[in-house]
């Protein structure tokens, strides 16, 4: 519902969120940078092949288990590292925040996505899905129908064969179909168009969708949403407008979101955070009473730190597609405050050394509160898994950004020299995100603070993300921002 007729301010909430995580270790061979060297180096392949971990394995790996929400954060401290060896016992694909769906049935919501027929899927493996997915809540007979009959294996090896094609793997070597070149409409000569970039495309949608619907499942009421807002790292488009996109609206068309409007926004690993802020001041300005944030998997990070972990002789753990929603509404008395009082921003002028960032986006939003920077519950940062991070030489990147927090305190007399790590304890966390970019960047840990907050557990939590747009090779700049989440009191 628009509501533009209004100046009264409403304080803004989140009233849920979910999460999806689609296994897809037979994808990995078409992340960015698996590609790239498999091109330089055929050979990879196989050892590539040879560690890919099985569905079960990634159902029971912990930090999968905190991200759909059957562990909290704090869990990790008990498991011992490294965690892949480590499985949690008597794991679930389902969680109070969402799922982890196995390739075989992510394929086929892909192809429910496939508009334009660009998938062909053998028909055999096609009719096996159909029966799996009409088992699954959150599928119709509408989508099914969408699956169609499927085409020969023969069929699809000739497609391949003529040079225009992406191959579709299960269990890693296993070919059951491909993504094609559209034609028509100059498609043929478009670089944006070409199947890798499509496959993008069609993976992301249906990891939003799949994403929007567990929020909506949760919530109900699809009808209710009124604007939804896009904030992926895709680039969805032709020559004439690559990046043009409003993935938002694709991802809702699929999920009876039929009252929405929407829009994308793109900021690297920012862009949840910065749609949240977004959201929230549509909410609290009364224009729109709900607005959702949706987001799907970043396809090109498949397997980006493969190498490392095959150096390491151990699985290649970037082998899943993540997805978030959102859904931020108007007080309900309940539900936690996202304070707009509290916004931290990287400003043009704030330069690029982490400390200033650290000051923009937690130190002067906290001055101007009063708040102590020990008087916050958690922070959310960026908060990438380091068993993916750290064989690869990128550290571990939650720990590093608690560390120069908590040095702010030390210099402001809050804690002193020797408290730091037990600050970096106390208010921080251990990484469990994959490293799919924006969806790393705090956001994985809204769902646990909701809950916590929703009972009485946590009095707030502090959101702060970061980015790189020095990666668009148009500015040196980078980019922040930050916002409180805080326990409704009710009134």
């Amino acid at each position: 519902m628009v509501n533009c007729s209004s100046n009264q301010n409403v304080k803004p909430v989140v009233k849920g969120v979910s999460y999806f995580l689609a296994h897809v270790p037979s994808m990995i061979r078409h992340g960015s940078k698996p590609s790239r060297e498999i091109g330089r180096d055929p050979s990879l392949l196989p050892s590539i092949l040879s560690h890919l971990e099985s569905f079960d394995r990634a159902v029971a790996y912990a930090p999968n288990q905190v991200f759909i929400g059957n562990l909290d954060p704090d869990d990790l401290l008990h498991i011992p590292p490294p965690w892949f060896k480590n499985p949690v016992p008597d794991s679930s694909r389902w969680g109070p925040f969402g799922e982890i769906m196995p390739e075989e049935e992510f394929y086929g919501m892909m192809k429910i996505c496939d508009e334009f027929q660009l998938l062909l899927m053998e028909e055999g493996f096609l009719q096996e899905i159909a029966l799996r997915l009409k088992k699954h809540p959150l599928f119709t007979v509408e989508d099914l129908e969408k699956l169609d009959k499927g085409v020969s294996l023969e069929h699809i090896e000739k497609q391949l064969s003529e040079g225009e094609a992406v191959p579709i793997y299960v269990q890693g070597d296993q070919l059951i179909g491909c993504c094609k070149r559209p034609h028509g409409g100059g498609a043929e000569e478009d670089a944006n168009l070409v199947p890798h970039i499509l496959l993008e495309n069609l993976s992301t949608r249906a990891s939003g969708v799949l994403a929007l619907r567990h929020l909506i499942d949760r919530l109900g009421g699809a009808q209710e949403i009124d604007y939804l807002l896009g904030c992926g790292e895709e680039a969805v488009g032709d020559r004439y407008n690559r990046g043009g996109g409003n993935m938002a609206k694709a991802i809702g068309e699929l999920c009876g979101c039929t009252r929405a409007t929407g829009s994308d926004v793109k900021a690297f690993c920012c862009a949840p955070v910065h749609a949240i802020v977004m959201g929230a001041s549509l909410v609290a300005s009364n224009i729109f009473n709900n607005v959702v944030l949706v987001a799907g998997g970043s396809f090109a990070k498949l397997g980006m730190k493969f190498q490392g972990h095959l150096r390491n002789d151990m699985p290649i753990l970037e082998d899943v597609l993540a997805a978030i929603a959102i859904w931020v509404g108007q007080d309900d008395g309940k539900s936690p405050v996202i304070r707009l009082d509290s916004i931290g921003k990287h400003e043009i002028g704030s330069g690029s050394a982490q400390q200033a960032i650290i000051d923009k986006l937690v130190v002067q939003p906290l001055d101007r509160l009063g708040l102590k920077i020990t008087q916050i519950d958690k922070y959310a940062t960026e908060m990438h898994n380091p068993e993916l991070t750290e064989p690869q030489g990128s550290g571990n990147v939650p720990r590093i950004n608690y560390r120069t927090i908590g040095s702010f305190a030390v210099l402001r007399n809050e804690i002193k020299r020797e408290e730091l790590d037990r600050f970096v304890e106390i208010h921080g966390m251990l990484g469990f995100s994959p490293t799919q970019g924006h969806i790393a960047s705090a956001v994985p840990v809204l769902g646990h603070s909701v809950r916590k907050m929703m009972a009485n557990e946590m009095e707030n939590a502090l959101f702060l993300a970061k980015g790189s747009l020095f990666l668009g090779r148009v500015t040196q700049l980078s980019d922040g921002i930050s916002f409180l989440l805080e326990r409704n009191k009710g009134g």
